[in-house]
């Protein structure tokens, strides 16, 4: 390779910031991911997502579902440039209902952004998110946001965030005031005062005046009691709080805080300019040829989503593709680790939302969409140069099963070719009864909102009404051993066994107590709560 090559291999790389937000339902997610997109230059004027209905539609939900709705319910990533900077922008669904398509995206994701809702702290879907992050030792980034409403006091949600999540916190920014009295931010960098002037429904950049906390203006443009408070919290910080250690922050031990509000801008801009200062840039992948560097010279990647039906005027199905190391190359030949056969990358696409346009090159941290005619399965790795696979991307248990039936017989077609399809892009688990006279697929999901999501794209994608029958089961354990290991602990009560997509033996369970009925009389039979990760292969279809 050319020293001018690994040059620009090495330029790229750090250039590039890539990270996902997580977060509760309704703390805001959409809105600030547009105000990003806004301070991005990537739009010139944000919707009201308040009114989604009524204002144009919100940049990153882009299914009609969403639309409807009023919520994410599909990944989607968003790239722009900002600061010399090439971001990616992984945005996941905040629906509980879809945290499995949120799991894989962490996948490709370097950093996260945990946004939290001042009002309420943590919640579940946070706590549960954040979980994933740290198995995957993720920096996290954490926004406090609706500052701009009645909220909790910013120390209590520190404290909570280092008691309940063991993460130690530095407030990189600090707020003044709360609800109708907040009226900007203390930046801890620079030491600074910015006080932001409101704007109609946050559509346009915020205005800001910029002090010096010791400045003498400061106590004309601020009222003296939140001039005080902001001291006296400042003091509190300095006292007992720890300092901004990068490396810390790299390994998911600190995670630096800012306060903010996405529907006014307040504080928005200054979290992304300190964040790509502070974010980890693309680093080594594991695989099976060992920790494999993002500037080595061979180009690599992995396919963490597939979506169909992005564009329903062409019926096309996107693979979605972390780039891990070298240049990617429009038209370029690439190895197939799972199938052992080489693919031609003749129609890569930039990225954003649902739109999208053709590139020449990619680079590691970059998410490239590639046409996908049945060829790519998630998990798969594509690669140059010496064989290598990444670490596959594993299933978690669904709580909701349910027969899917097509009452029309004249459909079967449309209806196994969507099926297959939304089963390949994880929209939801496909299982199989045990029975062999029984050939309706089981769909397994984590939520009921992913049963109406499947049964609203067969009908609008794909032309098929289907009917649910609801199967009287909560917890689902794979058993370790497969089909040998269940046969050695003969008949079991009060438990279905059922197949996963892989063939592979799957017990489901009515309730805990019923789990822990069998675990206690059979101590020899392991079971799993999280699938065996099978890398890249595909899963079975009808």
């Amino acid at each position: 390779m050319t020293t001018e090559l690994q040059t620009e291999i090495e330029t790229a790389v750090e250039r590039r910031r890539n990270f996902a937000i997580i977060s509760h339902p309704d703390a805001g997610k959409t809105t600030l991911t547009e105000k990003l997109l806004l301070y991005g230059g990537a739009i010139h004027e944000a919707g009201a997502v308040k009114a989604r209905r009524a204002q144009r539609k919100a940049t990153s939900d882009w299914m009609e579902m969403e639309q409807q709705r009023g919520i994410s319910i599909t990944s989607t990533v968003l790239q722009f440039e900002y600061d010399l900077c090439q971001i990616n922008l992984l945005d996941t669904p905040g629906h509980q209902d879809f945290s499995e398509d949120t799991y894989r995206t962490l996948a490709a994701a370097d950093n996260a952004v945990m946004l939290i809702d001042a009002a309420k702290g943590l919640e579940p879907q946070t706590r549960k998110l954040f979980e994933v992050c740290r198995m995957r030792r993720l920096p996290i980034f954490t926004f406090v946001n609706k500052m701009d409403r009645p909220g909790r006091e910013p120390l209590e949600l520190l404290d909570e965030i280092e008691k309940e999540l063991g993460l130690q916190t530095y407030a990189v920014n600090w707020p003044i005031g709360m609800g109708d009295r907040f009226k900007g931010v203390f930046d801890r960098h620079q030491h600074q005062i910015h006080l932001f002037e409101r704007t109609a429904h946050g559509s346009r950049e915020a205005k800001d005046t910029t002090v010096a906390l010791g400045d003498p203006d400061v106590e004309q443009l601020l009222e003296q009691d939140l001039y005080y408070q902001l001291k006296q919290d400042l003091e509190v910080l300095e006292g007992l709080g720890p300092e901004l250690d990068i490396e810390r922050v790299h390994q998911g031990e600190l995670t630096p805080v800012f306060f903010g509000s996405a529907m006014t801008n307040f504080g928005v801009q200054l979290f992304l300019n300190a964040f790509l200062e502070l974010a980890a840039k693309p680093g080594s992948r594991n695989s099976s040829a060992g920790e494999i560097p993002p500037t080595n010279p061979d180009f690599s990647g992995f396919v963490f989503k597939l979506q169909a039906n992005m564009d329903p005027k062409h019926r096309d199905r996107v693979a979605f593709v972390r780039v891990c190391t070298g240049k990617f190359e429009k038209d370029m030949v690439v190895n197939h680790a799972r199938t052992g056969k080489t693919v031609r990358l003749s129609r890569p696409q930039k990225l954003f939302a649902q739109d999208r346009e053709s590139i020449e090159e990619a680079y590691a941290g970059d998410v490239i969409g590639l046409n996908n005619p049945g060829v790519f399965a998630i998990g798969d790795t594509i690669y140059t140069g010496q064989k290598l696979e990444y670490e596959g991307i594993p299933c978690f248990s669904p709580e909701l099963f349910a027969f899917l039936r097509n009452p029309n017989p004249s459909k079967f077609k449309q209806f196994r070719k969507g099926v297959s399809e939304l089963q390949e892009e994880g929209a939801v688990q496909i299982m199989y009864s045990a029975d062999e006279a029984k050939r309706d697929p089981i769909l397994a999901a984590v939520g009921q909102l992913q049963f109406d999501v499947v049964q609203f794209r067969l009908q609008n994608e794909y032309g098929v009404e289907t009917q649910l029958d609801v199967l009287p089961y909560s917890v689902a354990r794979w058993v370790t051993g497969g089909w040998e290991a269940l046969a050695k602990v003969g008949r079991l009560f009060n438990t279905v066994t059922v197949k996963d997509g892989w063939g592979r033996p799957v017990l489901l369970f009515k309730n805990e107590w019923n789990l822990h009925q069998i675990q206690g009389d059979h101590p020899d039979l392991k079971l799993s709560s999280v699938a065996p990760v099978v890398s890249g292969q595909q899963p079975q279809s009808l």
